[in-house]
């Protein structure tokens, strides 16, 4: 744990402010669920809550199986990162923060499908290089939530997504949304 210097006090009715900082810095906006740990030590820590991080397991298996059916790379992301990554070049996304475009696209639950070089593609992860081949992106809805995204990236310029790839990532999205509400 890293010390931050700020100290902020209760108030009557038990809340505590959260720095501008802080927020920030762990993009944490207004309406972000955290989940509230205790230890024995009488330490309380905040962490993000991501419904979609619960299911990492079922994620990994999900993005694998589209991975092998497709050919391409598959990822299942939340608000804040790639959650689940399988396919040619996963290894670079899984794990890493998702980029400001793609938060955006989630949280305006636009479905979106670029061919291979088109322009306004939006990268996965912050600082990524641009993308050579097409994107199809299907925000995860759940109980009228965007709490994530499925994405499937095609390996160059000669790969080119038809309605089957659409179909078969909004049936992703739509399983993985209704998998969170049970």
């Amino acid at each position: 744990m890293k010390a931050t210097g700020i100290v902020r006090r209760i108030d009557d009715l038990g809340r505590v402010v959260i720095p501008k900082e802080i927020r920030r810095t762990l993009r944490i906006k207004e309406g972000t669920p955290l989940e509230i740990f205790t230890d024995r030590e009488g330490e309380i820590i905040l962490k993000k809550y991501s419904p979609i991080g619960e299911l990492s397991i079922f994620a990994k298996e999900y993005v694998e199986a589209l991975a092998q059916t497709t050919g391409f790379l598959a990822c299942i992301t939340d608000h804040d990162q790639v959650v689940a990554a399988a396919g040619h070049g996963s290894r670079e996304i899984a794990g890493k923060e998702i980029s400001k475009e793609l938060e955006e696209s989630i949280a305006a639950r636009e479905a979106r499908c670029f061919r291979p070089g088109e322009k306004g593609s939006i990268p996965v992860i912050s600082n990524q290089k641009e993308m050579e081949g097409a994107e199809i992106l299907q925000p995860i809805i759940c109980a009228g939530d965007a709490i994530g995204a499925v994405i499937l990236i095609g390996k160059n310029e000669k790969d080119v997504f038809g309605d089957a790839e659409r179909m078969l990532v909004q049936t992703a999205a739509g399983f993985l949304g209704r998998q969170m509400e049970q």
